[in-house]
Formats: C-alpha cells, sequence, structure tokens
C-alpha cells in the first residue's frame, strides 16, 4: 500500500484501527484461554505438592519441570518452534487467529504461577479450620484458598495480560498481524515515524488503563 497518497486520519482509519482490534481480539481470546488452563495448573501444583490436599510428588515435579521449560523460551522462539503445533490446532501458522495458540502456550505458565503462589498465601490456619469442619477438598480450593487469595491473583492477572499484550505486538513480526504487524510493515519498514510512534502511544495507552483497572479492582477487593 503506498501511503503517501494517504492522509493520517486515512491511514489510522484503514491500517490502525483494524490492527487495534485484531491485537484486542487476540489479548482477550488468549487471555482467557490463558487465564483457564492456568488457574487448573496452578491449582494441581498447589494441592500435589508435599503436604497438599492431594499430594502427589510425581505429578507435581513433572507439571513443575513442564511450567519451568516452557517458561525459559523466549516468545519469539516459542511461537517459530511450536508452528506444527499451532498448524495442527487451528489449520495455519499465519494470522490473529494462528497467534492465539503461542500466546496461550507463553502466557498460560506465567499466569500458572501467579495462581499457585497467590493460594499458597493462604493462611495454613483456615485450610485446617475448615477441615475440621468437613469441607471437602474442592470446597476448601474454591471457598477458602481462592476466595483468600483473590487480591493477590487479581494483581498478577494485571502483570500477566500487561506481558502478554508485549507478546502480541512481537508476535506481529511473524505473520501474526495486529499493532506489531502494522508498525513493523508500514511503521519500521518504510521509515514512516509517525505511524510507528502512534502505535507506540496506543501500547502505552492500553498498557495504563489495563494497570489502572488492576490497580482498582484490587483495591475493591483489598
Amino acid at each position: 500500500m503506498a501511503l503517501s497518497r494517504y492522509s493520517f486520519a486515512q491511514i489510522f482509519q484503514l491500517l490502525i484501527l483494524p490492527a487495534i482490534f485484531d491485537t484486542l481480539k487476540m489479548l482477550l481470546i488468549s487471555g482467557f484461554l490463558s487465564v483457564a488452563f492456568g488457574f487448573v495448573i496452578g491449582v494441581i501444583l498447589v494441592v500435589t505438592e508435599k503436604g497438599g490436599l492431594c499430594e502427589n510428588v510425581v505429578v507435581n515435579r513433572i507439571l513443575d519441570f513442564i511450567v519451568n521449560v516452557i517458561r525459559s523460551f523466549p516468545f519469539i522462539i516459542l511461537m517459530i518452534s511450536i508452528i506444527p503445533f499451532t498448524r495442527l490446532i487451528v489449520g495455519s501458522s499465519i494470522g490473529d487467529t494462528a497467534a492465539l495458540v503461542p500466546l496461550t502456550v507463553a502466557c498460560t505458565p506465567f499466569i500458572a504461577r501467579t495462581f499457585q503462589n497467590s493460594l499458597k498465601e493462604v493462611d495454613p490456619a483456615l485450610i485446617e479450620a475448615a477441615r475440621s469442619f468437613g469441607a471437602s477438598r474442592s470446597q476448601i480450593v474454591l471457598k477458602v484458598m481462592l476466595k483468600e487469595s483473590v487480591p493477590s491473583i487479581v494483581s498478577g492477572l494485571c502483570l500477566a495480560i500487561i506481558n502478554l499484550l508485549g507478546a502480541t505486538a512481537m508476535a506481529g513480526a511473524v505473520g501474526a498481524g495486529g499493532l506489531g504487524a502494522v508498525a513493523l510493515t508500514y511503521g519500521y519498514q518504510n521509515f514512516n515515524e509517525k505511524i510507528m510512534y502512534s502505535i507506540v502511544l496506543i501500547l502505552v495507552a492500553l498498557v495504563i488503563l489495563i494497570q489502572y483497572l488492576g490497580d482498582w479492582i484490587y483495591r475493591k477487593l483489598k
């Protein structure tokens, strides 16, 4: 696309605005999936650890190892290395839909650790009290541990979503679309500083908004 014959308002409408929606789509869907998977993994890590509600050292160590391995990968390398898996799941490795797979895979371990660390901070006396009243394991997890750790979880999820936003921008470098792709293709590679820095400002605004909402929810729950 020859951008010289377009005004910035037209460029914003044709390129940047659709990229914002693509980025938000990737952020919301992969964020939801990561929270769902991360919650399950985090709970399993907590309840299977030594002295946990369902102690199982083998399961705990295997899952802990997998989480550590995935977290050790830089996102760009992870995204490229699981292309066959991405194609298996969505049938393609290019586009914002395909990016959901590596984004979810990359963010899930981080969120799992967030849940794990927050649940482990719950006072053991509360868990023992719930046990003494005959609460089941699921009730202890959902009604005691999760309820008591919600503010800490919200704070951790806010950081995870901000990191995920950065990953969506990086995903644009390998064909995922969104703000990162527009900044790279039409901004950096075409030496168009107006486009590039406009997208930087949009990303900064999104980070500030996410952090503000996270802090507001945290204060309400604390």
